[in-house]
């Protein structure tokens, strides 16, 4: 024991917490993948009129992919682990 008091917060403040978080992280989620489906919808168009700033295009799809990495890892801090 180190000697200092634990602080416990009431069940109630706990849940509420957690319900806050997860609303926070599925709000988070949200906004990035409507980013990322706007990047896609961006690199399509770019691509479709020919106008190909290759450049301009890679950095675009790395931004996407990052963004899909970040999505995958709120998924997975939402969704609880299966031991099979």
């Amino acid at each position: 024991m180190t000697g200092e008091p634990s602080i416990e917060l009431p069940m109630d403040e706990i849940e509420l917490s957690e319900e806050q978080e997860l609303a926070s992280t599925l709000k988070r989620l949200s906004e990035l993948r409507v980013e990322h489906r706007h990047l896609d919808n961006e690199i399509a168009a770019l691509q479709m009129t020919g106008v190909t700033d290759m450049l301009k295009i890679q950095r675009m799809k790395k931004t996407k992919l990052a963004l899909k990495d970040q999505i995958r890892i709120l998924e997975d801090t939402i969704t609880p682990d299966i031991i099979a």
